[in-house]
């Protein structure tokens, strides 16, 4: 089963991460490759290099970040390949641990990833 976590630290930070977090993270990530677990994972910088499309009615809006509700901001994701949400949930556990404060949303991907089908 491969699932989406979706990291949401409920803060925005304008600094990178320091050297001893990077390893901390880099340990839990190493882990997860050698079991078999991560697919893939990445961080996302601050909203304010970002920016927020919607479309209504066939009209778009833009809205360039940053963005005001912190807890609505996405930190970062994974998707990872485990038996069961039980599994999902100890790692994201075990993530947030690592990272020690935020929340994650883990959702369940479809069965068949996306194609672009024939071209």
């Amino acid at each position: 089963m491969r699932f989406m976590t979706i990291y949401k630290p409920g803060f925005e930070r304008d600094t990178p991460p320091t050297a001893k977090e990077m390893a901390d993270m880099g340990a839990l990530i190493a882990e997860m490759m050698q079991k078999g677990v991560l697919i893939t994972t990445d961080g996302l910088q601050h909203s304010k290099k970002g920016a927020r499309v919607s479309i209504t009615n066939g009209s778009f809006t833009v809205i360039d970040g940053p963005f005001t509700e912190a807890k609505e901001i996405v930190g970062g994701f994974a998707i990872i390949e485990v038996p069961s949400k039980a599994e999902a949930i100890a790692w994201t556990k075990r993530f947030l641990s690592v990272v020690g404060h935020g929340e994650s949303e883990i959702r369940l991907m479809q069965d068949a990833p996306a194609t672009a089908g024939p071209v």
